[in-house]
């Protein structure tokens, strides 16, 4: 698929000799948002760390925006434009906010403009830019790991289960900033969620996982589709 912002072809992999993923295959074309659902321990996770390049592909290739990123480094494919908020913590608990939101900038000189867009998107961060990460709530963390993302002004972004032990609040507000940030920037997203409204809400299509492989797919907007996911998790 020529439109393609992110091409996963045939990819095996998993952690050393465990296979995980087996020729597994994906396409998102620009600007569409996908939801990866699945129970625990299927390979989404690892199929996110795949494309991000922390595992290596034992077979297959990864393409972002038509160019070959199967043996880049990390470092290399966010350079490409992709932006990666693990499920992991992946916070600098010691530093501050502004330490934290920076890092994911080439250039200082950057933040203030962008900043105004995550004090829209997530206004507790206004005045508290030195505050240190680690004492954020577990929901100010996993917004402060979307701003941080969404900071980059990213062509594909990348999120594992960035709802999960929040509050509706605190959910409804990554949703709108999801949303915001695609209507916007028409940014590409492959979301990996347990939270089937959510999912729902901010995705177009959906895809669900079994034990290392796509095994169905479909319109995030049909009326039979949270039915069907959840039919899916049961199993």
């Amino acid at each position: 698929m020529t439109d393609a912002a992110l091409q996963v072809n045939d990819v095996t992999s998993g952690y050393k000799a465990s296979i995980v993923l087996r020729d597994l295959s994906l396409s998102i074309p620009k600007g569409e948002a996908a939801a990866l659902l699945g129970k625990n321990g299927m390979g989404k996770t690892t199929l996110l760390k795949t494309i991000m390049g922390y595992l290596p592909k034992k077979r297959g290739a990864v393409s972002m925006g038509g160019q070959d990123a199967t043996r880049l480094t990390p470092f290399r494919i966010a350079r490409l434009g992709v932006a990666y908020a693990a499920q992991e913590k992946a916070l600098f608990q010691d530093l501050s906010i502004y330490d934290n939101l920076r890092l994911g900038l080439e250039a200082d000189s950057m933040f203030e403009e962008r900043f105004e867009d995550v004090v829209a998107l997530f206004p507790v961060f206004k005045t508290r830019l030195r505050q240190p990460a680690g004492t954020l709530s577990g929901g100010e963390q996993k917004m402060l790991l979307v701003a941080r993302a969404l900071l980059m002004k990213p062509s594909i972004v990348l999120l594992d289960e960035i709802t999960e032990g929040l509050q509706p609040s605190v959910i409804d507000r990554i949703a709108e900033a999801l949303l915001w940030e695609r209507k916007r920037r028409g940014t590409t997203m492959l979301i990996v969620e347990q939270n089937v409204p959510f999912a729902l809400k901010v995705a177009d299509r959906y895809l669900l996982m079994k034990q290392g492989e796509i095994v169905q797919h479909g319109d995030a907007r049909d009326a039979g589709a949270a039915d069907t996911i959840f039919e899916h998790l049961k199993v």
